[in-house]
């Protein structure tokens, strides 16, 4: 049964509230759908003893306000009662302020009948708005054209009646069981996103909206995202969250008909509930949502065709729907027309330092004595979201002494587990050659003046840059400079260290200091080597370098030596004149 749900933070009192016209369904159906739900040990909230009028009192009220899912079943006679129409007011009024979630049973009824009150259906309808207002009688029309578009479970689809209980009570257990209230309370920095993201979706407008979510792997997308798919859920006719959707579709940039029918197909399917749904043109979304008000999130996009294929037009939604998209891919967003855009910004350090202690002590806490040594762990994460978590969890239960190795190894080498869950290796990969040649510089040499110094390399920088930055690999402050995360630095220095794994001398970029000893040390340098990037104080000796050393180094264009103002631990000595071709 597809229905829509949002865990506001609220205070539920019981699971089920089921709304029905007795006189239809209380000594049959509505008795075999209690016992179905109780079987399954769901709360439902029954009105034995409620004396029924006109009015609903404020017993019941409390008791709507106080379900987690209100079940409605529309039967025939339904509408033929006042009590039965307010009591349907107030449950929408509950989904749109405190996110119930409103699931239907039609009894042998049809749901048009519901949405345009005709049949028998609107014959009972019309004779229990005889007398009333007609603010009354509005409010009433007004809440049967919407629970009708509620997506629910139909009898006449049905070849027996314990199946579709069965099928309705295990729904209900999984929207249970999948929307715990609380979930999202603990993150740190979250209502800050939520503040962001509610004002880009303007949700008080009517017109379609599609927002997107981007930044690098790891920041914290996803879980804005989710979070953000959980607190509005409850206000949309349908919802859907759609993960891995790039994994969904099969190589990036491949416009394939075929797999954007079967992307289309798994959205349709999953989102209303039919695994039989096929489909055999591109119009099956406008055609099934074209008139419903749906929320979708669109998670880890990273194609065109993509976009294309699940959200091609705001036209294909109906009124006041909302697409929330998720990239890595600013450009991706962009080109699909997506101008309104929430850049996931790295954490300050007191939040990433929060995000830490959540994971490593057991009562989140930040201890005394470990606090230098939380402030590195949060440094070598990069203020990544991911990686803290995932460091804070590796750390989590051990002593300071196994804290200070595990550090020291993280300081030396990338972590695998950081690697896979960041899969900044692929992207890597996935870049175009003078991309890659632009990245590799920037990790290995950290400089910020690349325009000046590669304007004679052949690369267009500028364009590259702007690549680079809306891949989220590197990031320009006002200033102008540039900044890579320190993991994506690691990937850059390790492919370039895969080059030549045990001859140094033969890579494009030295950046370790022992290997750059060695190499102009022992004259091991090659034509290959077109940077070198020294940091004398992770030297354990004094380095000369003489008048002989770049002989072996002719393509050499960089050279770096970064020097604290009071480390007299080791000594540099240079040649008299440093070689023409370096900078």
């Amino acid at each position: 049964m597809a229905s829509s749900s949002s865990p506001l933070c609220h205070h539920w009192r019981y699971q089920v509230f089921p709304s029905f016209c007795g006189v239809d369904v209380r000594k049959t159906f509505l008795a075999h759908l209690l016992r179905g739900l109780e079987r399954k040990a769901i709360q439902t909230f029954i009105d034995n003893g409620i004396e029924r009028s006109e009015l609903i009192g404020p017993e019941l009220i409390r008791a709507i306000s106080k379900s987690r899912i209100a079940i409605v079943v529309l039967s025939k006679n339904y509408a033929s009662s006042s009590w039965c129409l307010n009591e349907l007011v107030e449950i929408l009024r509950c989904r749109e302020t405190v996110g119930q979630t409103v699931m239907t049973i039609f009894y042998d009824i049809d749901p048009s009948d519901v949405r345009k009150q005709e049949g028998d259906f609107g014959e009972a309808f019309h004779k229990a708005c005889h007398g009333k207002s007609e603010e009354e009688k509005h409010k009433w029309r007004l809440a049967l054209t919407v629970v009708a578009d509620i997506a629910g479970e139909h009898t006449r689809q049905w070849v027996d009646e314990p199946s579709m209980i069965e099928k309705i009570a295990e729904d209900v257990l999984n929207k249970l069981n999948s929307t715990p209230s609380k979930d999202f309370d603990y993150l740190v920095g979250m209502k800050a996103h939520m503040r962001e993201m509610i004002s880009l979706l303007y949700l008080e407008s009517s017109e379609v909206r599609m927002v997107g979510i981007c930044g690098p792997a790891g920041i914290g997308k996803t879980t804005i995202a989710r979070a953000l798919y959980n607190q509005l859920a409850g206000r949309f006719q349908l919802s859907h969250f759609m993960e891995n959707v790039k994994g969904c579709y099969g190589k990036p940039g491949l416009d394939n008909y075929g797999s954007k029918l079967n992307l289309q197909q798994k959205l349709l399917s999953e989102m209303l509930d039919y695994k039989g749904m096929k489909i055999n043109h591109l119009g099956g979304i406008k055609e099934r949502l074209g008139v419903m008000k749906i929320l979708i999130v669109l998670d880890d996009v990273d194609g065109a065709e993509q976009l294309n294929a699940l959200a091609r037009h705001p036209s294909w939604f109906g009124p006041g729907s909302r697409i929330i998209v998720t990239s890595e891919d600013k450009e991706v967003v962009r080109t699909h027309g997506i101008q309104d855009l929430y850049e996931v910004d790295f954490p300050s350090e007191e939040k990433a330092v929060g995000i830490f202690c959540q994971h490593a002590f057991t009562d989140k806490v930040l201890p005394p004595d470990f606090v230098e040594l939380t402030i590195e762990a949060v440094k070598l994460a990069g203020y990544l979201p991911s990686c803290i978590c995932v460091l804070g969890s590796v750390l989590r239960g051990k002593v300071k002494k196994e804290w200070v190795a595990i550090l020291s190894r993280v300081r030396t080498s990338i972590n695998g587990k950081f690697e896979n869950i960041l899969r900044h290796r692929q992207r890597y990969d996935a870049l175009h050659e003078d991309d890659k040649a632009l990245f590799l510089h920037i990790a290995c040499l950290k400089v910020d003046r690349l325009k000046r110094l590669l304007a004679n390399t052949g690369l267009d920088v500028s364009f590259g840059l702007t690549r680079l930055v809306d891949k989220s690999l590197i990031h320009i402050s006002r200033q102008n400079c540039i900044g890579m995360h320190y993991l994506l630095q690691q990937v850059g220095i390790e492919a370039v260290r895969n080059q030549f794994l045990h001859e140094p001398g033969k890579r494009q970029f030295l950046v370790e200091a022992k290997e750059i000893h060695d190499v102009l040390t022992f004259n091991t340098g090659t034509g290959g080597v077109i940077g070198i990037s020294l940091n004398t104080s992770e030297l354990n000796c004094d380095l000369s370098i003489n008048d002989h050393t770049f002989e072996t180094l002719p393509n050499l264009q960089f050279l770096k030596v970064i020097k604290k103002e009071n480390d007299k631990r080791v000594r540099v000595h240079l040649p008299p004149k440093p070689p023409r071709s370096a900078t």
